[in-house]
């Protein structure tokens, strides 16, 4: 049989089949043509075979519907031996059409598949790919324009026998009008090993569109709120990027009687980040907006996306506040700061001040008049400080509160290791002299030492901020939730009132003499003090330890016990022995001093409540207050030493610890000692911006029954009764 025609001008060759003797196909090429190119002309040959079959095992034919092509990819040439395989639905609309994404948005439909005719098929789901926004007339639309490819996880209930893959796919394409459209797609895949077709890359490319947790992506959320003003809401967000943003998007899905709108979109951080905001409206006319719903945030960039599940609770949008308003909170300030001078986070550091008080016995009224005025000077500078880098903060995007700082590891490092340098110097290990410059300044004349008061009520400040006493979270609410100057107007009312004490001595210099007068017992003291320092600084370090993990933890203690190690050598000369020993010594104290301090206060305070907590789960509180269950919701952190003492005093002892164990009483708590924009919305929702918080739900307080900071036995038992309607 020949090749060609008899009249063809081509030479024919003829073609010779099968021969069952031989092992492989014989073919007779022209003899002119060299042995290496008849090899190359052979695996060309094969290879264009195999890819055949391949393609043919791998995709079903396309089936033409109205304005839409459609068919079944698959990323195995069979079914394979792990019973999964990897399918995917290819689709190509007709230019200037489009499809739709699983949330169509104001209209349209989604692409769905019934596989109800297929064999050996157990289940299959389809995944989307990151959709693209349409917006027409003020309606927003997500879907896909040319082609896509939606990935399909399958499951077979036999991958020994083959699979027949039968699948109805409804849709609607939309132009300037709209058509829906059904076609019917076949795929067979045989038996047997599974080897990856040509069709894997395809359906790989697409799937790696396919919104994740943000590890792959490099997108985050750092920050989630929902503000409401009247009948309008909103959403504010920021979100992070590993790699430059190009542009960037939202969409919002929940089930809530809400709509959202096209979100306000700001690229921040030379495109590492962007500020989102989303309008919020009821879904039927006059309705009010929830309190409180769950939503699914999928965050997408071009053809990359992530998604995440946020609980938005509703916070009340700031309002111009009266001047009446406004002087009240400035009150409410002042009284606030003067009660953290009582509070455990400031007494170390203060206590180097109070070195200062006692050696002024007998001073000049000028000089104690200077001293103290430099030490409110340096509280309320920091106050004000504080004030700006939370205003800057806040503009940037950022969720930030009172104490914001002690979340960042780097202060923390920073703070232990300057307060380990005066732990030092309490106790004469060594001392640090200023720069000549500066001690020239501050040594001569009346402004002695006026550097070193200016300091000290600079690091009191910045200890105090992890308490939140009476009075501080309620300014500092009304300031964050206010915003701009109020911020600055509020946070210097904490800062004259912190810095109270030091005014008043300042006013009226001869309340120095009636202190005693310097002796050898200040010796004594002034070690008491030191070790009080050097506890603070190994708690700064291990508040560290939460955030970064021990092994960062144990590397900036061995640098800092170095620098302290190498600074005792050089600033004691003759002496290096004993001061290394004596450094070694202060350590073993303050690590011992930490370790032991707990344990004695678990065992002289029992905690029958100590295993009752389980983590802050949000979503889950109405469902539980529903049911008739009271939820004690307890925000903590660890560098929250007000926190400590209400655990240790109230919530895991006695009567409280009880009543958390009784049946139909659930207990929550949250951690806040790192960044959590969950949270940090949690907290606003009460106009609260620190910890601790604590709140009582239950069916008679759905809302909840915010508690004071300090926490009292009675206070909390009280918002059980109530909670629980006896």
């Amino acid at each position: 049989m020949s090749g060609c025609a008899p009249t063809s001008n081509i030479v024919c060759h003829p073609i010779v089949p099968w021969d069952e003797e031989s092992v492989g196909l014989r073919i007779r090429l022209p003899a002119k043509i060299p042995a290496a190119l008849a090899v190359l002309l052979l695996a060309v040959g094969g290879l264009a075979i195999l890819g055949a079959t391949s393609a043919l095992a791998a995709a079903g034919s396309w089936v033409q519907a109205p304005h839409a092509q459609l068919r079944l990819l698959s990323a195995g040439t069979a079914t394979g031996d792990s019973g999964e395989v990897r399918l995917g639905l290819q689709m190509r609309t007709d230019p200037g059409w489009k499809t739709y994404w699983r949330n169509p948005g104001d209209a349209g439909y989604p692409v769905s598949v019934d596989w109800s005719g297929s064999d050996n098929l157990a289940d299959a789901g389809l995944l989307w790919p990151v959709p693209h926004r349409f917006s027409l007339f003020g309606f927003e639309t997500f879907g896909y324009e040319g082609e896509v490819v939606l990935p399909i996880a399958a499951d077979l209930r036999d991958p020994a026998r083959p699979a027949t893959l039968r699948a109805e796919v409804d849709y609607l394409v939309c132009a300037d009008i709209c058509v829906p459209g059904r076609a019917s797609l076949e795929l067979d895949l045989p038996a047997g090993p599974s080897q990856a077709a040509r069709e894997a890359f395809l359906i790989d490319r697409f799937e790696a569109r396919v919104p994740d947790g943000g590890a792959r992506s490099g997108l985050g959320l750092t920050r989630s709120d929902y503000l409401v003003d009247g009948e309008e809401g909103r959403l504010t967000l920021r979100i992070s990027s590993t790699a430059p943003l190009r542009d960037p998007d939202v969409i919002a899905e929940t089930a809530a009687p809400v709509v959202f709108g096209k979100p306000v979109i700001a690229v921040v951080d030379g495109g590492r980040g962007a500020s989102i905001e989303v309008p919020v409206l009821a879904s039927k006319a006059g309705a009010a907006l929830p309190q409180r719903f769950d939503a699914t945030l999928t965050v997408t960039d071009v053809d990359r996306g992530m998604e995440t599940r946020t609980t938005f609770l509703q916070v009340t949008a700031p309002a111009a506040q009266s001047p009446a308003t406004l002087a009240l909170m400035f009150l409410t300030a002042l009284l606030g700061g003067l009660i953290l001078n009582l509070m455990p986070c400031v007494l170390p550091v203060l206590s180097l001040k109070l070195l200062a008080v006692f050696r002024m016995h007998g001073a000049e009224r000028v000089h104690v008049r200077r001293s103290f005025l430099a030490a409110a000077g340096g509280i309320v500078a920091t106050f004000g400080l504080l004030a700006a880098a939370l205003i800057v903060l806040r503009a940037g995007g950022a969720a930030v509160g009172w104490g914001f700082q002690f979340q960042q590891p780097a202060f923390l490092f920073a703070m232990a290791v300057v307060i380990a340098l005066f732990s030092c110097n309490l106790l004469g290990l060594f001392e640090i002299p200023l720069p000549r410059f500066v001690a020239g300044w501050s040594e001569r004349g009346p402004r002695h030492g006026l550097l070193g008061d200016f300091a000290s009520g600079a690091f009191a400040t910045l200890l105090a901020t992890p308490c939140s006493a009476p009075f501080v979270g309620t300014a500092v609410g009304f300031a964050l939730s206010s915003g701009g100057w109020a911020i600055v107007l509020i946070f210097v009312g904490l800062g004259l009132g912190m810095a109270l004490p030091w005014l008043v001595v300042a006013a009226f210099p001869r309340l120095a003499g009636l202190l005693p007068r310097p002796g050898r017992w200040m010796i004594w003291l002034r070690r008491v003090f030191g070790v009080a320092l050097a506890v603070t600084a190994v708690w700064l370090l291990s508040v560290m330890a939460t955030q970064t993990g021990l092994v960062m933890t144990f590397g900036a203690t061995a640098l800092l016990l170095a620098l302290l190690a190498v600074l005792a050598v050089v600033r004691t000369h003759r002496r290096p022995g004993v001061a290394l020993a004596g450094g070694a010594v202060l350590v073993a104290v303050a690590v011992a001093a930490t370790t032991l301090l707990p344990t004695v206060l678990l065992r002289a305070a029992p905690t029958a409540a100590a295993g009752v907590w389980q983590p802050l789960d949000l979503a889950a509180i109405d469902p539980l207050v529903a049911q008739g269950d009271v939820v004690v919701v307890d925000v903590t952190a660890d560098w929250c030493l007000t926190c400590k003492v209400n655990k240790a005093l109230v919530l895991d002892r006695g009567k409280v610890a009880t009543a958390l164990q009784s049946p139909g009483v659930v207990a929550m708590q949250g951690d806040w000692t790192s960044e959590d924009a969950a949270i940090s919305a949690f907290l606003a929702r009460y106009g609260r911006y620190g910890v601790p918080f604590n709140v009582v739900y239950g069916p008679a307080a759905p809302q909840g029954l915010p508690l004071p900071e300090i926490l009292s036995e009675t206070a909390v038992l009280e918002a059980l009764r109530t909670a629980s309607g006896g």
